[in-house]
């Protein structure tokens, strides 16, 4: 129950301050561009919590914590009010009557200051304890294990797995681990070799789940604190060197590179805070980089319900010199909501299997 609870709490305030450091990205842009608030939330559905500031702007911590939004005044524009939502509007205060730069920086400036809390984060955790390096290279083999058995020395360097690859020890750990039992081929530099072996993953239960063992170690080198200059500098170049791995790892599971099984969604991220936030404050702020670089690059991609797909419509609506018609945005919108209901559902049943509760459900019955 102590474990539980943690992990709900985790959860709930990791996930609760990167929506706020999103959405307040939203917020201080429209601010910035004449554009009222008419409401921040923490959280979908009724509010737990409301106030008002002296700007006018609701501000509400709501029962659902999924995530949040912000609602610019004049939203919704001419050809959606109603005519009880237009007598309300204050003339230039409104979103839609702001130019086409201002409509598309208060959405980018959501994921900008994701990115913006990932690198200070990255510099406060350099400057403080240092940043620690997992080195490339095998440090120690165990014995019987699959790794053994296929030939891989210390000092090996594993460069994909199967078609997958590796951009380092924790590439290695996570693909491993999300492929228990699979027989397939390292691609492995040594020395000025490169060698092809064959090797059946190990599997392995932890929490009720399986997941697949290859018995390497990679030695891990303790950070040493450093100036803030450099830490800022050093922030910067992982908050980038995380950006890339991360989309480089999409595009591996869309061209089937990668399993489709390793994409986690809210139950996962509620596992991995309820762990770090047992691990200390180090690992708790490395974590919530890490997501928020995610959150941050999620919203980019050009799905008309997220940030990106908006912002398509405005660089359309730039070339053109006039907004996409309401038809194609509706339709757009549609198919957006589907996709991204899909991929909930989908992440959602992975987290499941994960966890055991099918395997569970299916001896239960039988």
């Amino acid at each position: 129950m102590h474990d539980l609870l943690r992990t709900i709490l985790a959860y709930v305030l990791i996930l609760g301050i990167l929506v706020f450091i999103h959405e307040l990205g939203h917020y201080l842009a429209a601010r910035w561009r004449g554009v009222k608030v008419d409401t921040f939330s923490i959280g979908f559905g009724p509010a737990i919590h409301r106030w008002h500031d002296k700007s006018g702007t609701e501000w509400r911590i709501s029962a659902i914590p999924l995530g949040g939004f912000v609602k610019p005044h004049g939203f919704e524009g001419p050809e959606d009010a109603t005519d009880e939502q237009k007598a309300a509007w204050i003339p230039g205060r409104t979103f839609h009557d702001k130019p086409v730069g201002s409509r598309a920086l208060v959405i980018i400036m959501g994921p900008v200051f994701n990115f913006i809390f990932a690198i200070l984060a990255f510099t406060v955790l350099f400057a403080v304890v240092g940043k620690p390096e997992i080195h490339g290279d095998i440090s120690q083999v165990t014995a019987g294990s699959p790794a053994e058995h296929a030939g891989v020395k210390p000092g090996d360097v594993i460069t994909s797995i199967g078609n997958t690859h590796i951009f380092g020890a924790e590439d290695v750990m996570s693909t491993v681990a999300a492929h228990p039992g699979q027989q397939t081929v390292l691609s492995i530099h040594r020395g000025t070799e490169d060698l092809t072996l064959p090797v059946t993953l190990d599997t392995l239960k932890n929490n009720g789940h399986e997941m697949g063992s290859l018995g390497v170690a990679f030695a891990i080198s303790r950070g040493r604190p450093v100036s803030l200059p450099s830490a800022f500098i050093m922030g910067m170049q992982e908050t980038w060197d995380k950006s890339v791995m991360t989309l480089e790892g999409v595009w591996q599971i869309i061209s089937g590179q990668r399993s489709a099984k390793e994409l986690g969604g809210t139950i996962r991220i509620a596992q991995l805070s309820g762990q770090v936030a047992s691990y200390g404050l180090a690992s708790i702020i490395s974590f919530m980089a890490l997501l928020s670089i995610n959150l941050g690059l999620i919203n980019l991609f050009p799905i008309p319900v997220l940030d990106g797909g908006r912002l398509v419509f405005y660089v359309c609506e730039a070339i053109r010199g006039r907004p996409v018609s309401r038809r194609v945005q509706e339709v757009s919108m549609q198919v957006g909501m589907a996709l991204i209901g899909a991929l909930f559902l989908f992440s959602t049943v992975n987290d499941l299997t994960n966890i055991g509760l099918f395997h569970w459900l299916f001896h239960a019955v039988s």
